[in-house]
């Protein structure tokens, strides 16, 4: 009896929404303990761990399950749908927290950046301005969120390029 050929879109789509999970637990608790407005950035670098290694995980589960084949092509397309559904689910949270949860956060958030350029004796107000113009154009959800899908696919594809150079089996 011939064994039926995972999906690789259906394989990723779990994980995906299991990345996209993490990812919103680590910005509520950030949220939560007041992390974010204090601007402390060591739990985006467990985001930054934790991406890679998601990704890799699923791709040796997609050949372990199915029979340990793996073509490139579909390890690629495992990583890129991974980081493609995990940044729309983080997209979703974000606009439901910016828009319905809290809508002054952004605004707070501005003023923490702004805050923060200024502390730097080099910079001048105009300078500070002309960036702030910048961090204003990535806080536009439309605008952000093309980025953040972009910026996740790229990765996605990185990772899972190299996964697949590494495990892959005809």
């Amino acid at each position: 009896m011939e064994t039926q050929k995972l999906s690789t879109g259906k394989f990723a789509m779990n994980y995906g929404l299991i990345l996209g999970v993490i990812m919103i637990l680590i910005a509520v608790v950030t949220y939560v303990t007041g992390m974010t407005l204090d601007g402390v950035q060591w739990p985006q670098y467990l985001y930054y761990i934790i991406f890679p290694i998601v990704i890799i995980y699923a791709i040796s589960q997609y050949k372990k399950h199915n029979a340990n084949v793996l073509s490139l092509g579909e390890a690629i397309k495992i990583g890129v749908v991974i980081a493609a559904i995990s940044a729309i689910v983080y997209i979703i949270y974000g606009l439901i927290f910016n828009y319905i949860i809290d809508p002054d956060f952004m605004t707070q958030m501005m003023d923490v950046v702004r805050d923060k350029m200024l502390e730097n004796p080099d910079i001048t107000e105009e300078m500070v301005d002309q960036q702030m113009k910048f961090v204003e154009m990535f806080m536009n959800p439309l605008v952000g969120s093309a980025f953040w899908i972009a910026a996740s696919m790229i990765f996605g594809l990185i990772y899972s390029l190299i996964a697949g150079l590494v495990m892959k089996k005809e």
